[in-house]
């Protein structure tokens, strides 16, 4: 299939775009800036633009770009990365998704793309109560509800809800991925070695890219897929880090703000741990790889 990339050049579209590539598609990815010469995705087509764009914007992306693809993989959710500042939480996200991710999927059905595979938040699923009290979270649920809202027999849409998204791709930098393997190997003395309270659920690039080859080929229409892998304390999160770079030490838990895991990211609230089974069935995507993946992660980044 001839297969659009939305965000292909982030951590899961990248993962995404290879994967696909390497199974026989044919893969275009699509980013404001095109990848640099050392990109893992450099090699690929590519077309500069993004989904929150207006027609009167030089990086607007037409019928006629859209109208040459089969099939479309959106990897490119605004999230607190992208929040300009001095902008609103409400504002930001409610134009960057609630508005802008189903009016771009409504261009590509318009555009004969028949099958579209929809990466979301775990969010909404998991804690419900978010939607009401987060502006991040509500948009993310009605940007799902919205888009998946658009199924039909002439236009297949589903979403693969996930959690936090861990994995290594060759020549892509992810700052945070290797801030965590830094500071495991007691590469940041000026940081405690200290585990945060509570935890999460986690998914490797490697699983996400598998379900998402399984949604393509085997997925339900209109539906919204909670997908995961392991749940983790924050603490069993980090060993994992320490044992892949060869310095186990025993952590204490402290209910204290983490610099390696500040609250902005704990859209849930310091201290929470979020448990919860996955969907996978006809998915058919690997689980229990995190430990796998933390090693390549950390051989990645520390030789």
């Amino acid at each position: 299939m001839n297969i659009l990339v939305v965000g292909g050049t982030g951590l899961v579209g990248a993962h995404a775009a290879l994967h696909l590539k390497a199974l026989g598609h044919r893969v275009t990815v699509m980013s404001r800036i095109k990848p640099s010469a050392d990109s893992p995705v450099a090699g690929f087509p590519h077309i500069k633009g993004s989904y929150l764009c207006s027609p009167d914007e030089s990086d607007y992306v037409n019928h006629k770009k859209l109208a040459q693809f089969d099939w479309m993989l959106f990897a490119a959710g605004s999230d607190v990365r992208h929040k300009p500042e001095g902008v609103s939480d409400k504002h930001f996200y409610h134009q960057a998704n609630t508005i802008a991710i189903p009016s771009f999927m409504s261009r590509a059905r318009d555009a004969g793309i028949k099958r579209v595979v929809n990466i979301g938040s775990f969010y909404p699923q998991v804690e419900p109560d978010l939607i009401k009290t987060s502006a991040y979270v509500r948009s993310r649920h009605e940007s799902d509800v919205a888009l998946r809202a658009l199924n039909s027999q002439e236009f297949f849409v589903c979403s693969l809800n996930a959690p936090f998204i861990l994995g290594y791709v060759p020549g892509l930098e992810v700052p945070h991925l290797q801030a965590w393997s830094l500071y495991a190997a007691g590469r940041i003395p000026d940081v405690l070695m200290v585990a945060p309270d509570g935890g999460v659920n986690h998914i490797s690039t490697q699983s996400l890219s598998e379900a998402i080859v399984g949604a393509f080929e085997n997925g339900k229409g209109g539906h919204g897929y909670l997908v995961g892998d392991e749940n983790l304390s924050w603490k069993d999160y980090i060993a994992y880090y320490q044992r892949a770079a060869g310095n186990e030490l025993e952590l204490s838990v402290s209910p204290d703000e983490h610099p390696m895991f500040p609250d902005d990211m704990l859209i849930a609230g310091r201290n929470s741990f979020i448990r919860y089974e996955p969907e996978n069935g006809e998915l058919n995507y690997s689980t229990n790889v995190i430990g796998e993946a933390i090693l390549e992660i950390v051989d990645g980044y520390l030789g």
